[in-house]
């Protein structure tokens, strides 16, 4: 598991490293522009050019560093400095001298030269900390590099891709496409979530040197990168003995005429996650459709008309005495006592639950219903329902999906899953999870129905929220990525990460 940093705490342990640790910050510059030098050389051809471009802060000094060691190394470097030298300060001062000491001076602006396949562009001009879009000087030159990139040269970008935002992954306008980008240190927030994760290319941390006793100053919740290695060993090996219940019964509420396949998905999610015993409790003009798509789902009659209601608390109170968790929400009718009805169920129920689809809806205008649930909670909104539920456009949702996700759960002390691209997962502390897996082919009707059917699976085998969000998300996503090798990312459909599970599992040896 990887710790991703804000701009804040990244500060916070620069500081600590060399004030507190006696790291002199002129090393850590020299082992972060070493490293620029040697990704440089590894992605230039023998005869191509290096073009380094550097701003007047840390960033641009790093560069400096760079161009040098690539100029001891015999290669045809040209820097461009977006500020005159006079106005560099402490370390990025003294490289400047030093780089002009060797017989490399940097310019303004470079001279015109052909730049393509073959040759490097090392992105040294915005680091971390920005809050705005980047302007004159900054902009132009950002501009040059996208055309450059566009010819063909490879970009490297040193610590962060110039233009996004470290702590969100939103890139201003304009906003470098890196081909590699070098983390110094620390993965950052925003090179851990979308869109920043592929403008950052391809990633790697970089050790420059920062004491891992540093790391103390760093308080506060946390955001981390999921990692495979992670998330596996949170499931339990599977003894001989067992039996369909040690493994649970899930009950899904789910489904409505017109809405069957989600309700059908929701249920075949929990089956191929390992629930012993799935019973989907649906209206009866639902309830044959969603039968027959699987003999292994056991179904139960909502008989009440219309909307899920007050009507249904008690039947639903019956349904689930015996089972392991409840997965609510995938495809139902909602009324105007469905509200009620939730807030009413989760008041009475003490077993686990998995909040979805119309079910986090139906308690937007409610949200006090969470704080009163007697058993554990995790919801699982798409962003639309994140907006509905926080009451928030949209936009400001994503632009600031961290933010999102942690104030949902801190509010209300539940786990949540923000389910998109780079999926989230949040627990009560305000700690993030970042989920690696997954692509573009996800995009379509029903794969969020498999994840809450998934989760309410590991919850009813007795994962925490936590372990059973984290553990869910990076399967699901896994598993399209493993389908997608066949179907291609247009031919992937929801019932096809049915079968990826299956390679998951086998993969994972569970």
């Amino acid at each position: 598991m990887k710790r991703a940093l804000t701009t804040h705490e990244m500060r916070e342990l620069d500081r600590a490293a060399t004030e507190e640790h006696g790291m002199p910050a002129a090393l850590l510059m020299e082992n972060a522009g070493s490293a620029l030098a040697r990704k440089a050389l590894e992605l230039a051809s023998p005869t191509g050019r290096i073009l380094v471009l550097c701003g007047q802060g840390n960033n641009g000094g790093d560069g400096l560093v760079a161009a040098r060691a690539l100029h001891g190394a015999g290669r045809l470097v040209s820097v461009e400095l977006t500020v005159l030298g006079e106005a560099l300060e402490g370390e990025p001062a003294r490289n400047f001298k030093a780089l002009k000491a060797c017989g490399l001076t940097p310019a303004a602006i470079p001279p015109e030269l052909p730049i393509g396949a073959g040759d490097v562009i090392i992105d040294a001009l915005l680091g971390t900390g920005l809050s705005r879009a980047p302007e004159d000087k900054y902009a132009d030159a950002i501009g040059r590099i996208s055309e450059w990139r566009a010819a063909g040269a490879k970009v490297i970008a040193a610590d962060l891709p110039s233009g996004l935002s470290s702590d969100t992954g939103q890139p201003f306008v304009p906003c470098v496409t890196a081909d590699v980008t070098l983390a110094f240190s620390h993965l950052k927030v925003g090179q851990a979530v979308e869109p920043g994760a592929w403008r950052c290319g391809e990633l790697e941390v970089i050790d420059i040197g920062i004491p891992r006793a540093a790391t103390k100053v760093l308080k506060g919740p946390a955001v981390y990168l999921l990692e495979e290695s992670d998330v596996r060993g949170r499931l339990a090996p599977r003894k001989p003995d067992a039996h369909k219940g040690t493994f649970g019964h899930v009950l899904v509420v789910a489904g409505s005429w017109g809405k069957t396949g989600a309700a059908a998905l929701a249920g075949l999610g929990a089956l191929r996650a390992g629930a012993g015993l799935v019973t989907v409790a649906t209206r009866p003009e639902a309830l044959v459709p969603v039968m027959a798509h699987a003999p292994e789902l056991m179904g139960l009659e909502l008989v009440s008309d219309g909307g899920l209601g007050l009507a249904d608390l008690n039947p639903l109170l019956e349904a689930a005495e015996g089972k392991q968790a409840v997965v609510l929400g995938p495809g139902i009718q909602r009324g105007d006592e469905t509200p009620k009805l939730l807030a009413a169920l989760l008041e009475e129920l003490t077993i686990p639950c998995v909040l979805d689809a119309d079910g986090l809806n139906a308690l937007a205008s409610n949200l006090e219903a969470l704080k009163r649930a007697k058993g554990p909670l995790l919801l699982t909104p798409h962003p639309g329902e994140m907006a509905r539920l926080m009451n928030k456009p949209v936009a400001e949702v994503q632009g600031d999906r961290i933010a999102a996700v942690r104030s949902l759960a801190s509010a209300h002390q539940v786990a949540v899953v923000l389910k998109g691209a780079r999926t989230l997962v949040a627990r009560e502390d305000g700690t993030v999870f970042v989920n690696p897996t997954g692509n573009p082919g996800m995009a379509t009707g029903g794969t969020g129905d498999v994840l809450s059917g998934i989760c309410g699976a590991l919850l009813a085998q007795g994962l925490s929220p936590e372990d059973a969000a984290v553990t869910g998300v990076y399967a699901h996503g896994l598993a399209a990525d493993l389908v997608v090798k066949r179907t291609g990312l247009m031919g992937l459909v929801a019932s096809d990460l049915l079968e990826g599970l299956g390679q998951v599992w086998v993969r994972w040896r569970t």
